[in-house]
């Protein structure tokens, strides 16, 4: 098994579990959207002694819970899945992923900027068809696959691109 360095933020005891059967690793668990102040201090300071790696489920509470640690906690590393290899039939989680999604969202973290600098606008995701198309959503969901970043709103990808600088010369090869 392999061992992770960084603690991996997760939302409950059953992600906590399906890590634990992969990887030698410590996490720790934000009771979902409960994310208290105790918590989100808890992973400041495991922040400055040992890194933290955030992994939320690919869904709306988990990009909450997400973003509220990024806006608190500087420099920490993100790991992304897609929704459709953390789900069953009813319900999208960690704890639903396979060993070898877990592992490649573990090898392609990333890590956003607090402040980013724009690099790509609205104005280009409406060029690249990011935007106002039919297709746009599968679009920007094949785009989060390939970048580790996983998917979302064009407001949220603008703004994780930004966060990682992407280029709109990178994004045109890309798509």
């Amino acid at each position: 098994m392999k061992q992770i360095k960084e603690v991996i933020v997760v939302e409950g005891k059953h992600d906590t579990a399906t890590l634990k059967k992969f990887f030698i690793c410590d996490t720790i668990e934000t009771n979902g959207l409960s994310l208290s102040e105790e918590t989100l201090q808890f992973i400041k300071d495991v922040q400055k002694k040992r890194g933290i790696i955030i992994l939320t489920d690919p869904d709306s509470p988990g990009n909450r819970i997400r973003d509220k640690i990024n806006q608190s906690v500087e420099n920490c590393k993100n790991a992304f899945l897609q929704k459709k290899d953390a789900r069953t039939n009813k319900k999208v989680g960690i704890e639903h992923a396979q060993e070898n999604v877990l592992i490649e969202a573990l090898e392609n973290v990333v890590t956003y900027e607090k402040t980013p600098t724009q690099t790509i606008t609205t104005a280009d995701f409406y060029e690249l068809g990011l935007l106002g198309q039919t297709n746009s959503k599968q679009l920007r969901n094949q785009v989060g696959e390939k970048l580790h970043i996983g998917s979302g709103t064009a407001k949220t990808m603008l703004h994780r691109m930004n966060c990682l600088k992407i280029q709109k010369e990178e994004l045109e090869r890309l798509l």
